[in-house]
């Protein structure tokens, strides 16, 4: 997504391409991420029900899907906010996105794992 250079600031120049090829493999890795959350979701929800859906499977199918979403959403953000800072030569921004990331599979697993244990006869 190249913007013209006739619009663009003069302050800005394009980047090495290295860069905005590795800024580009980072962007689909998250949406990468982002498919296969969104794959465990429907494998949750339509694959290991057998045909007979529970509150739980769907409870954390929703959570994936939406954190898929988020995640997908972050991606553009965070691919647009480098790709700018790269062309005006700026610091990179920081990025928490990981950390929160992380924080939510984390949730979930934990989550999934109490249901697995305390409750493996009704799900």
């Amino acid at each position: 997504m190249r913007e013209p250079r006739e619009e663009r600031n003069d302050h800005e120049a394009d980047p090495d391409y290295r860069f905005t090829l590795a800024n580009e493999r980072t962007f689909l890795a998250w949406i990468r991420t982002a498919l296969g959350l969104l794959a465990g979701a429907v494998a949750l929800v339509h694959v290991a029900s057998e045909g007979r859906v529970t509150t739980a499977q769907r409870t954390i199918g929703v959570v994936l899907t939406l954190l898929a979403v988020l995640i997908a959403l972050t991606a553009v953000r965070r691919w647009q906010s480098v790709q700018q800072h790269m062309r005006r030569g700026a610091d990179l921004p920081a990025n928490r996105d990981p950390i929160y990331l992380s924080l939510a599979v984390a949730g979930i697993a934990v989550t999934v794992g109490i249901l697995l244990v305390w409750f493996r006869d009704q799900i």
